[in-house]
């Protein structure tokens, strides 16, 4: 191959390689920009989770007040008893309807966009009984939710909620992670296949001879056939190379013994029969190279 047609080659795979480079380095900065962004939406969640709790059960005291007729008396703080389990309480005596707290408490979540999985008790302040309680799986109908109708007379209540499920946003955002988690694998996988087809365009781009369906690379001691490279020795690569610049032209015998051996001081026997013989064996896949034999004068590469 001509230096002119290598040159071509390498002006016209640059732009692509350096294409390539470009839209991988941004989509990475992309993913890294949103993995960044999630990680933060999660962390907030996570962190403001109690604080949206307190306000959503501290409208749910105040609700229950109402219902009592109940303008004036406070609500107490919101207590959180672990991570997800708060309790409210009250400062007066009240009583609850069963249907009016579970309907309150699913109202007050919903607004606050809280977790619809939940264990809910009302227990007595004197004994800490549970005087009543009721499980919600997202509704009433999926839900357990006992006694309807029995109202809990007046007394001095404490009202407690156990979230079972996590934020389905949470949810939603940790699939996200995953989803951007497998792009950045496929990027790298992309990234290392186009970075794979840069090192072969280059390797094409180096000098070589095509001969046959070889192509012969003098500099670096191979022969490459298709995806099979061919290690050479020295000797066999320069004795090629000679011939290589001499195709379908006969060799004499004392001119390749003394370009390959004797200008360098060395003084050979059969070594040139050798190492002809090891050549044409890794040429032997080629029909349409062949290294003649040309009796009492030397050897001939024979390219059809």
């Amino acid at each position: 191959m001509s230096t002119s047609v290598k040159s071509h080659q390498i002006v016209c795979y640059l732009p692509i390689i350096m294409n390539t480079k470009t839209i991988y380095l941004f989509r990475s900065f992309t993913l890294c920009v949103l993995l960044s962004c999630i990680l933060s939406c999660n962390k907030d969640t996570k962190d403001h989770f109690p604080e949206l709790v307190k306000v959503s059960l501290r409208e749910v005291g105040h609700q229950l007040l109402l219902t009592n007729g109940d303008t004036t008396s406070v609500v107490s703080p919101v207590i959180a008893l672990d991570e997800n389990k708060f309790q409210v309480t009250f400062e007066n005596t009240l009583s609850i309807q069963p249907d009016s707290l579970v309907a309150i408490i699913k109202r007050s979540f919903e607004k606050a966009d809280l977790p619809q999985h939940y264990i809910t008790e009302v227990t007595q302040c004197e004994d800490f009984e549970v005087a009543y309680s009721y499980a919600m799986q997202e509704n009433a109908e999926k839900g357990i939710i006992p006694c309807r109708g029995r109202e809990l007379k007046k007394g001095c209540y404490q009202v407690a909620v156990q979230f079972t499920e996590v934020p389905a946003q949470n949810k939603t955002q940790t699939k996200v992670l995953y989803i951007l988690f497998l792009v950045f694998l496929l990027l790298l996988v992309v990234f290392s296949y186009r970075r794979t087809s840069k090192q072969k365009i280059e390797t094409d781009a180096v000098d070589f001879t095509a001969l046959g369906r070889f192509k012969f690379y003098p500099e670096q001691n191979k022969l490459i056939k298709e995806a099979t490279e061919i290690s050479l020795s020295k000797k066999e690569c320069e004795l090629l190379a000679l011939f290589v610049a001499q195709p379908n032209q006969v060799i004499k015998r004392e001119e390749l013994t003394k370009k390959v051996w004797e200008d360098k001081g060395v003084i050979v026997g059969r070594s040139l029969d050798t190492y002809i013989s090891k050549l044409r064996n890794k040429l032997k896949e080629d029909s349409s190279i062949k290294i003649i034999n040309v009796h009492g004068v030397g050897y001939k590469l024979e390219v059809h």
